[in-house]
């Protein structure tokens, strides 16, 4: 993975990351499920109204990583997208685990099996152990052993694709990507919307508590 790959607009990057891996130490999961957030363009973006202490890392290069807090206990996890300063990001909404089951299984106890683990935003980051500490971390250089890696996997040819899920505002953009027939798509994610055509999922050079909703800022 480098940069350029990631420097294009978030709801150009959102279904491109479809089938790339969220790693963090010994942990990983391929991403199933996206939300892209557009910056000062998009009332439902944190970015929406400009920089401020709480989301500068969204206003960082593209492949940094912005983490964010919400209703008191979740964490959320955003891949920040296009030109420096722009304030776009890709929410990471569910991933499909792939390494480090036995580790997120201890860090997921209130999950029911394994397709718990990760499907949906908050639990994906308890599952991987991502926390405020890693905001800002760049997943280029895996910087605080988190990285984002592309192991050739492409993204599905025809993602579902929706509205996002839990904003009040620009709630009609279908800005919501996920990998049509993967169990690990959050809550009812794959009934959500329908599948779309190629230019969606090969372009580029459900249910969870985590938005990045103006009301949930």
């Amino acid at each position: 993975m480098t940069r350029d790959h990631l420097a294009g607009g978030a709801v150009d990057l959102a279904p491109w990351l479809l089938g790339k891996i969220l790693a963090h130490g010994s942990r990983a999961g391929r991403i199933v499920e996206v939300e892209a957030y557009g910056g000062a363009f998009d009332p439902a973006s944190h970015a929406y109204r400009g920089r401020t202490a709480r989301n500068q890392t969204m206003f960082e290069q593209a492949g940094h990583l912005y983490v964010y807090f919400t209703y008191g206990m979740h964490w959320c996890a955003n891949v920040v997208a296009g030109p420096e300063g722009v304030g776009e990001a890709v929410l990471i909404r569910a991933l499909s685990p792939i390494r480090g089951l036995a580790e997120m299984r201890g860090l997921r106890l209130a999950a029911g099996s394994d397709r718990d683990l990760c499907n949906g935003p908050a639990k994906l980051c308890q599952a991987l152990g991502v926390t405020g500490s890693l905001d800002g971390a760049d997943l280029i250089t895996g910087d605080r052993v988190i990285r984002l890696v592309d192991d050739g996997t492409s993204p599905p040819h025809r993602p579902g694709n929706g509205p996002r899920v839990g904003i009040t505002k620009a709630v009609d953009r279908p800005w919501r990507w996920w990998v049509a027939d993967d169990r690990n798509v959050s809550g009812r994610g794959s009934r959500l919307g329908s599948p779309v055509g190629e230019a969606f999922g090969g372009h580029h050079p459900a249910n969870g508590p985590c938005t990045q909703g103006a009301g949930k800022k």
